[in-house]
Protein backbone atom coordinates (compact mmCIF):
# COMPACT_ATOMS: atom_id res chain seq x y z
CA UNK A 1 0.00 0.00 0.00
CA UNK A 2 2.79 2.42 0.89
CA UNK A 3 4.48 1.63 -2.43
CA UNK A 4 1.25 2.41 -4.26
CA UNK A 5 0.93 5.74 -2.45
CA UNK A 6 4.52 6.55 -3.37
CA UNK A 7 3.85 5.77 -7.01
CA UNK A 8 0.75 7.98 -7.05
CA UNK A 9 2.64 10.79 -5.32
CA UNK A 10 5.42 10.49 -7.89
CA UNK A 11 2.85 10.69 -10.67
CA UNK A 12 1.37 13.77 -9.05
CA UNK A 13 4.79 15.38 -8.98
CA UNK A 14 5.08 14.74 -12.69
CA UNK A 15 1.59 16.14 -13.28
CA UNK A 16 2.46 19.25 -11.32
CA UNK A 17 4.92 20.25 -14.00
CA UNK A 18 7.56 21.06 -11.38
CA UNK A 19 10.18 19.49 -13.62
CA UNK A 20 8.91 21.09 -16.80
CA UNK A 21 8.92 24.67 -17.97
CA UNK A 22 7.75 26.54 -21.03
CA UNK A 23 9.83 29.24 -22.62
CA UNK A 24 9.08 31.74 -25.35
CA UNK A 25 10.97 29.75 -27.98
CA UNK A 26 13.45 30.71 -30.70
CA UNK A 27 10.86 32.23 -33.04
CA UNK A 28 9.09 35.54 -32.55
CA UNK A 29 5.42 34.79 -32.06
CA UNK A 30 4.61 37.54 -34.55
CA UNK A 31 6.60 35.62 -37.18
CA UNK A 32 4.42 32.54 -36.74
CA UNK A 33 1.35 34.51 -37.80
CA UNK A 34 2.88 36.89 -40.35
CA UNK A 35 1.63 34.88 -43.33
CA UNK A 36 -1.78 36.12 -44.59
CA UNK A 37 -3.22 32.60 -44.17
CA UNK A 38 -3.24 33.19 -40.42
CA UNK A 39 -5.68 36.06 -40.96
CA UNK A 40 -8.47 34.56 -43.06
CA UNK A 41 -10.05 37.00 -45.48
CA UNK A 42 -13.85 37.34 -45.58
CA UNK A 43 -15.35 35.30 -48.37
CA UNK A 44 -12.38 32.93 -48.70
CA UNK A 45 -13.45 29.57 -50.13
CA UNK A 46 -13.14 26.54 -47.84
CA UNK A 47 -13.46 22.93 -49.01
CA UNK A 48 -16.29 21.95 -46.67
CA UNK A 49 -16.42 18.38 -47.97
CA UNK A 50 -12.77 17.79 -47.07
CA UNK A 51 -13.03 19.81 -43.84
CA UNK A 52 -16.47 18.94 -42.44
CA UNK A 53 -15.79 19.74 -38.77
CA UNK A 54 -15.57 23.14 -37.07
CA UNK A 55 -13.04 24.50 -34.60
CA UNK A 56 -12.42 27.58 -32.51
CA UNK A 57 -9.03 27.95 -30.88
CA UNK A 58 -6.96 30.22 -28.69
CA UNK A 59 -3.75 28.41 -29.69
CA UNK A 60 -1.02 30.30 -31.51
CA UNK A 61 -0.86 29.11 -35.14
CA UNK A 62 2.28 28.49 -37.17
CA UNK A 63 1.68 29.59 -40.75
CA UNK A 64 5.29 29.50 -41.94
CA UNK A 65 4.99 26.21 -43.85
CA UNK A 66 2.45 24.87 -46.37
CA UNK A 67 0.67 22.94 -43.62
CA UNK A 68 -0.66 25.25 -40.90
CA UNK A 69 -0.19 23.92 -37.40
CA UNK A 70 -1.59 25.01 -34.04
CA UNK A 71 1.04 25.29 -31.31
CA UNK A 72 1.07 24.94 -27.54
CA UNK A 73 1.53 28.69 -27.03
CA UNK A 74 -1.32 31.11 -26.35
CA UNK A 75 -2.60 33.03 -29.34
CA UNK A 76 -3.45 36.72 -29.29
CA UNK A 77 -7.13 36.08 -30.03
CA UNK A 78 -9.59 33.30 -30.81
CA UNK A 79 -9.43 32.02 -34.38
CA UNK A 80 -12.02 30.01 -36.30
CA UNK A 81 -11.82 27.37 -38.98
CA UNK A 82 -12.67 23.97 -40.40
CA UNK A 83 -10.79 20.68 -40.11
CA UNK A 84 -10.82 17.09 -41.22
CA UNK A 85 -9.66 13.80 -39.76
CA UNK A 86 -5.96 13.96 -38.77
CA UNK A 87 -3.69 11.94 -41.04
CA UNK A 88 -0.44 10.20 -40.19
CA UNK A 89 2.32 12.06 -42.05
CA UNK A 90 6.08 11.81 -42.12
CA UNK A 91 7.66 15.08 -40.98
CA UNK A 92 11.43 15.41 -40.59
CA UNK A 93 11.74 11.65 -40.90
CA UNK A 94 9.21 10.98 -38.11
CA UNK A 95 5.60 9.82 -38.28
CA UNK A 96 3.27 12.48 -36.91
CA UNK A 97 -0.41 13.30 -36.99
CA UNK A 98 -1.29 16.28 -39.14
CA UNK A 99 -4.76 17.81 -39.11
CA UNK A 100 -5.95 19.22 -42.45
CA UNK A 101 -7.45 22.61 -41.65
CA UNK A 102 -8.21 26.09 -42.91
CA UNK A 103 -9.02 29.30 -41.10
CA UNK A 104 -12.20 31.26 -41.75
CA UNK A 105 -13.11 34.85 -40.97
CA UNK A 106 -15.37 34.90 -37.88
CA UNK A 107 -18.42 36.12 -39.82
CA UNK A 108 -18.01 33.41 -42.47
CA UNK A 109 -17.48 30.76 -39.79
CA UNK A 110 -20.68 31.63 -37.94
CA UNK A 111 -22.61 31.73 -41.22
CA UNK A 112 -21.28 28.30 -42.18
CA UNK A 113 -22.17 26.95 -38.75
CA UNK A 114 -25.70 28.35 -39.11
CA UNK A 115 -26.10 26.81 -42.56
CA UNK A 116 -25.01 23.40 -41.27
CA UNK A 117 -27.23 23.72 -38.20
CA UNK A 118 -30.25 24.78 -40.26
CA UNK A 119 -29.83 21.74 -42.51
CA UNK A 120 -30.10 19.47 -39.49
CA UNK A 121 -32.13 19.63 -36.28
CA UNK A 122 -30.80 22.87 -34.83
CA UNK A 123 -28.35 20.92 -32.66
CA UNK A 124 -24.65 21.65 -32.14
CA UNK A 125 -22.11 19.44 -30.35
CA UNK A 126 -19.27 21.29 -28.66
CA UNK A 127 -16.21 19.30 -27.55
CA UNK A 128 -13.74 20.72 -25.02
CA UNK A 129 -10.58 18.70 -24.41
CA UNK A 130 -8.49 18.27 -21.29
CA UNK A 131 -4.88 18.03 -20.14
CA UNK A 132 -1.96 16.83 -22.25
CA UNK A 133 -3.52 17.32 -25.66
CA UNK A 134 -2.38 18.71 -28.98
CA UNK A 135 -4.66 20.05 -31.68
CA UNK A 136 -4.06 16.80 -33.56
CA UNK A 137 -5.05 14.50 -30.69
CA UNK A 138 -8.15 16.51 -29.83
CA UNK A 139 -9.14 16.69 -33.50
CA UNK A 140 -8.82 12.94 -33.68
CA UNK A 141 -11.08 12.59 -30.63
CA UNK A 142 -13.59 15.10 -32.00
CA UNK A 143 -13.71 13.22 -35.30
CA UNK A 144 -14.25 9.95 -33.42
CA UNK A 145 -17.09 11.52 -31.43
CA UNK A 146 -18.71 12.75 -34.64
CA UNK A 147 -18.38 9.35 -36.30
CA UNK A 148 -19.47 7.11 -33.44
CA UNK A 149 -22.42 9.27 -32.35
CA UNK A 150 -23.61 10.10 -35.86
CA UNK A 151 -24.50 13.47 -34.42
CA UNK A 152 -27.27 15.17 -36.39
CA UNK A 153 -25.65 18.58 -36.51
CA UNK A 154 -22.28 20.29 -36.70
CA UNK A 155 -19.48 19.18 -34.39
CA UNK A 156 -17.32 21.98 -33.00
CA UNK A 157 -13.98 21.52 -31.25
CA UNK A 158 -12.79 24.22 -28.86
CA UNK A 159 -9.01 23.91 -28.55
CA UNK A 160 -7.14 25.77 -25.81
CA UNK A 161 -3.31 25.71 -25.53
CA UNK A 162 -2.64 22.45 -23.71
CA UNK A 163 1.02 21.44 -23.81
CA UNK A 164 0.65 17.82 -24.97
CA UNK A 165 3.27 17.00 -22.34
CA UNK A 166 3.10 14.64 -19.36
CA UNK A 167 5.14 17.13 -17.34
CA UNK A 168 3.07 20.14 -18.39
CA UNK A 169 0.11 19.82 -16.02
CA UNK A 170 0.76 23.07 -14.15
CA UNK A 171 1.21 24.92 -17.45
CA UNK A 172 -2.04 23.42 -18.71
CA UNK A 173 -3.87 24.57 -15.58
CA UNK A 174 -2.42 28.05 -16.04
CA UNK A 175 -3.44 28.24 -19.70
CA UNK A 176 -6.86 26.79 -18.97
CA UNK A 177 -7.61 29.47 -16.36
CA UNK A 178 -6.18 32.13 -18.66
CA UNK A 179 -8.63 30.97 -21.34
CA UNK A 180 -11.77 31.17 -19.17
CA UNK A 181 -12.83 34.52 -20.61
CA UNK A 182 -12.25 33.42 -24.20
CA UNK A 183 -14.30 30.27 -23.79
CA UNK A 184 -17.18 31.79 -21.84
CA UNK A 185 -17.55 34.58 -24.43
CA UNK A 186 -17.50 32.01 -27.23
CA UNK A 187 -20.12 29.85 -25.50
CA UNK A 188 -22.31 32.88 -24.80
CA UNK A 189 -22.20 33.90 -28.46
CA UNK A 190 -23.18 30.39 -29.53
CA UNK A 191 -25.98 30.10 -26.96
CA UNK A 192 -27.48 33.43 -28.04
CA UNK A 193 -27.83 32.45 -31.71
CA UNK A 194 -31.58 32.06 -32.43
CA UNK A 195 -30.89 29.22 -34.85
CA UNK A 196 -29.18 27.06 -32.19
CA UNK A 197 -31.94 24.99 -30.63
CA UNK A 198 -29.75 22.69 -28.52
CA UNK A 199 -26.09 22.65 -27.50
CA UNK A 200 -24.63 19.33 -26.40
CA UNK A 201 -21.38 19.97 -24.53
CA UNK A 202 -18.84 17.18 -24.12
CA UNK A 203 -15.82 17.93 -21.97
CA UNK A 204 -12.94 15.71 -20.98
CA UNK A 205 -10.70 15.91 -17.92
CA UNK A 206 -9.47 19.45 -17.23
CA UNK A 207 -11.98 20.77 -19.77
CA UNK A 208 -14.69 20.52 -17.10
CA UNK A 209 -13.08 23.47 -15.32
CA UNK A 210 -13.68 25.56 -18.43
CA UNK A 211 -17.19 24.30 -19.11
CA UNK A 212 -18.97 24.51 -15.75
CA UNK A 213 -18.01 28.14 -14.93
CA UNK A 214 -18.73 29.16 -18.53
CA UNK A 215 -22.22 27.65 -18.47
CA UNK A 216 -22.85 29.39 -15.15
CA UNK A 217 -21.65 32.68 -16.66
CA UNK A 218 -23.94 32.31 -19.66
CA UNK A 219 -26.85 31.50 -17.35
CA UNK A 220 -26.23 34.63 -15.28
CA UNK A 221 -25.60 37.02 -18.15
CA UNK A 222 -28.31 35.87 -20.54
CA UNK A 223 -32.05 35.64 -20.33
CA UNK A 224 -33.42 32.22 -19.41
CA UNK A 225 -34.45 31.69 -23.03
CA UNK A 226 -30.94 32.35 -24.28
CA UNK A 227 -29.18 29.71 -22.17
CA UNK A 228 -31.86 27.03 -22.02
CA UNK A 229 -30.50 25.59 -25.26
CA UNK A 230 -27.45 24.40 -23.29
CA UNK A 231 -29.34 21.33 -22.23
CA UNK A 232 -27.14 18.24 -22.40
CA UNK A 233 -23.76 18.50 -20.61
CA UNK A 234 -21.45 15.48 -20.52
CA UNK A 235 -18.39 15.50 -18.27
CA UNK A 236 -16.01 12.62 -19.04
CA UNK A 237 -13.40 11.94 -16.33
CA UNK A 238 -13.79 15.51 -15.02
CA UNK A 239 -10.70 16.85 -13.24
CA UNK A 240 -12.62 19.29 -11.08
CA UNK A 241 -12.92 19.44 -7.30
CA UNK A 242 -15.89 17.28 -6.31
CA UNK A 243 -16.93 19.41 -3.34
CA UNK A 244 -16.66 22.63 -5.34
CA UNK A 245 -18.89 21.08 -7.99
CA UNK A 246 -21.43 20.00 -5.36
CA UNK A 247 -21.46 23.43 -3.75
CA UNK A 248 -21.78 25.49 -6.92
CA UNK A 249 -23.88 23.37 -9.25
CA UNK A 250 -27.31 24.18 -7.77
CA UNK A 251 -26.86 27.96 -7.98
CA UNK A 252 -27.16 28.19 -11.76
CA UNK A 253 -26.11 25.21 -13.86
CA UNK A 254 -28.59 22.75 -12.30
CA UNK A 255 -30.92 25.28 -10.70
CA UNK A 256 -34.53 24.07 -10.58
CA UNK A 257 -35.59 26.40 -13.40
CA UNK A 258 -32.80 25.06 -15.62
CA UNK A 259 -33.66 21.42 -14.93
CA UNK A 260 -37.32 22.23 -15.60
CA UNK A 261 -36.23 23.38 -19.05
CA UNK A 262 -34.50 20.02 -19.68
CA UNK A 263 -30.96 20.86 -18.49
CA UNK A 264 -29.04 17.75 -17.33
CA UNK A 265 -25.48 16.66 -16.62
CA UNK A 266 -24.04 13.18 -17.10
CA UNK A 267 -20.70 12.45 -15.42
CA UNK A 268 -18.50 9.47 -16.33
CA UNK A 269 -16.28 8.37 -13.43
CA UNK A 270 -13.82 5.53 -12.80
CA UNK A 271 -12.11 4.22 -9.69
CA UNK A 272 -9.27 3.06 -11.94
CA UNK A 273 -8.52 6.51 -13.30
CA UNK A 274 -4.81 6.92 -12.51
CA UNK A 275 -4.66 10.47 -13.86
CA UNK A 276 -7.36 11.63 -11.44
CA UNK A 277 -5.73 9.71 -8.57
CA UNK A 278 -2.57 11.70 -9.24
CA UNK A 279 -4.57 14.92 -9.50
CA UNK A 280 -6.20 14.16 -6.15
CA UNK A 281 -2.80 13.67 -4.55
CA UNK A 282 -1.62 16.94 -6.04
CA UNK A 283 -4.68 19.00 -5.09
CA UNK A 284 -5.48 17.32 -1.78
CA UNK A 285 -9.15 16.67 -2.46
CA UNK A 286 -11.04 14.15 -4.62
CA UNK A 287 -11.94 14.90 -8.21
CA UNK A 288 -15.48 14.65 -9.56
CA UNK A 289 -14.43 11.97 -12.04
CA UNK A 290 -13.11 9.59 -9.37
CA UNK A 291 -15.30 7.73 -6.82
CA UNK A 292 -12.56 7.91 -4.20
CA UNK A 293 -13.85 8.03 -0.60
CA UNK A 294 -12.15 11.00 1.03
CA UNK A 295 -14.11 10.46 4.26
CA UNK A 296 -12.73 7.29 5.93
CA UNK A 297 -15.87 6.95 8.04
CA UNK A 298 -18.06 6.94 4.95
CA UNK A 299 -15.74 4.34 3.42
CA UNK A 300 -15.95 2.17 6.56
CA UNK A 301 -19.75 2.42 6.52
CA UNK A 302 -19.94 1.23 2.92
CA UNK A 303 -17.56 -1.62 3.63
CA UNK A 304 -19.57 -2.70 6.68
CA UNK A 305 -22.67 -2.96 4.49
CA UNK A 306 -20.83 -5.09 1.96
CA UNK A 307 -21.04 -2.35 -0.66
CA UNK A 308 -18.27 -1.20 -3.02
CA UNK A 309 -16.17 1.49 -1.37
CA UNK A 310 -16.96 4.18 -3.90
CA UNK A 311 -18.10 7.71 -3.12
CA UNK A 312 -19.75 10.14 -5.50
CA UNK A 313 -21.04 13.68 -5.78
CA UNK A 314 -24.31 14.14 -3.89
CA UNK A 315 -27.62 13.72 -5.68
CA UNK A 316 -28.97 16.82 -7.41
CA UNK A 317 -31.97 16.89 -9.77
CA UNK A 318 -30.64 16.69 -13.32
CA UNK A 319 -27.39 14.92 -12.37
CA UNK A 320 -26.57 11.36 -13.45
CA UNK A 321 -23.30 9.61 -12.64
CA UNK A 322 -22.13 6.60 -14.66
CA UNK A 323 -19.39 4.53 -13.03
CA UNK A 324 -17.11 2.91 -15.64
CA UNK A 325 -14.70 1.33 -13.12
CA UNK A 326 -15.58 -2.23 -14.11
CA UNK A 327 -15.11 -1.56 -17.83
CA UNK A 328 -12.10 0.74 -17.55
CA UNK A 329 -9.60 0.61 -20.41
CA UNK A 330 -6.18 1.95 -21.32
CA UNK A 331 -3.08 2.43 -19.23
CA UNK A 332 -4.65 5.27 -17.22
CA UNK A 333 -8.39 4.59 -17.41
CA UNK A 334 -8.86 8.29 -18.13
CA UNK A 335 -10.71 8.12 -21.47
CA UNK A 336 -13.19 5.27 -21.08
CA UNK A 337 -15.92 7.10 -23.02
CA UNK A 338 -13.72 6.77 -26.13
CA UNK A 339 -11.86 3.54 -25.32
CA UNK A 340 -14.29 1.08 -23.70
CA UNK A 341 -16.98 -0.47 -25.90
CA UNK A 342 -19.51 -0.58 -23.05
CA UNK A 343 -18.84 3.05 -22.14
CA UNK A 344 -18.89 4.11 -25.81
CA UNK A 345 -22.37 2.63 -26.26
CA UNK A 346 -23.62 4.47 -23.20
CA UNK A 347 -22.04 7.72 -24.38
CA UNK A 348 -23.65 7.42 -27.82
CA UNK A 349 -27.10 7.16 -26.24
CA UNK A 350 -26.48 10.07 -23.87
CA UNK A 351 -25.45 12.32 -26.77
CA UNK A 352 -28.65 11.26 -28.55
CA UNK A 353 -30.63 12.48 -25.53
CA UNK A 354 -31.59 9.17 -23.96
CA UNK A 355 -32.04 9.31 -20.18
CA UNK A 356 -31.68 5.63 -19.33
CA UNK A 357 -30.23 2.40 -20.69
CA UNK A 358 -31.08 -1.18 -19.79
CA UNK A 359 -27.35 -1.97 -19.68
CA UNK A 360 -26.83 0.33 -16.67
CA UNK A 361 -26.75 -1.37 -13.29
CA UNK A 362 -28.52 0.43 -10.45
CA UNK A 363 -26.62 1.20 -7.24
CA UNK A 364 -27.66 2.17 -3.71
CA UNK A 365 -27.69 5.77 -4.96
CA UNK A 366 -30.61 6.69 -7.23
CA UNK A 367 -28.49 9.00 -9.40
CA UNK A 368 -25.53 6.62 -9.78
CA UNK A 369 -25.28 3.68 -12.17
CA UNK A 370 -22.42 1.39 -13.01
CA UNK A 371 -21.50 -0.28 -16.26
CA UNK A 372 -20.80 -4.01 -16.22
CA UNK A 373 -18.53 -5.90 -18.64
CA UNK A 374 -20.21 -7.28 -21.74
CA UNK A 375 -19.05 -10.82 -22.62
CA UNK A 376 -19.93 -10.08 -26.24
CA UNK A 377 -17.50 -7.15 -26.31
CA UNK A 378 -14.09 -8.37 -25.08
CA UNK A 379 -11.23 -5.91 -24.60
CA UNK A 380 -9.59 -6.71 -27.91
CA UNK A 381 -12.70 -5.43 -29.73
CA UNK A 382 -12.93 -2.11 -27.89
CA UNK A 383 -11.04 0.01 -30.40
CA UNK A 384 -12.92 -1.38 -33.37
CA UNK A 385 -16.32 -0.94 -31.69
CA UNK A 386 -15.63 2.60 -30.47
CA UNK A 387 -14.62 3.68 -33.97
CA UNK A 388 -17.77 2.45 -35.67
CA UNK A 389 -20.92 4.36 -36.62
CA UNK A 390 -23.72 4.51 -34.02
CA UNK A 391 -25.78 1.79 -35.67
CA UNK A 392 -22.79 -0.54 -35.65
CA UNK A 393 -21.83 0.36 -32.07
CA UNK A 394 -25.31 -0.27 -30.63
CA UNK A 395 -25.84 -3.61 -32.35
Amino acid sequence: MRLRHLMVASAALLLSGCVSAVDYGKVRHADYVADPRCAAQPGAVVDEAALPLFFATSRLPDCRSPDIRLLTHRGDHVRYGRFGLPQETRIDGKKRLLTPMAFQAPGDWWQALQAETDRRQGRVLLYVHGYRESFETTSKDAAQIARMTGFDGPVVEYSWPSQHDLLGYAVDETNMYHDVRNFRDFLKTMAEQPWVKEIVIVSHSLGARLVIPAVSYVDRSSSSADSSNISNIILASPDIDRETFERDIEEEVLAARRVARDRRITVYVSGRDKALAASRTLHGYPRLGSPYCFDPFEAAGLKAKGLPVRCYAAAVPGLTIVDTTDVSRGSTGHSNFLRSAVACRDFVDVVAGKRSRSERVATQFPHVFRLAPDPAAPKEQDEAICNRTPLEILQ
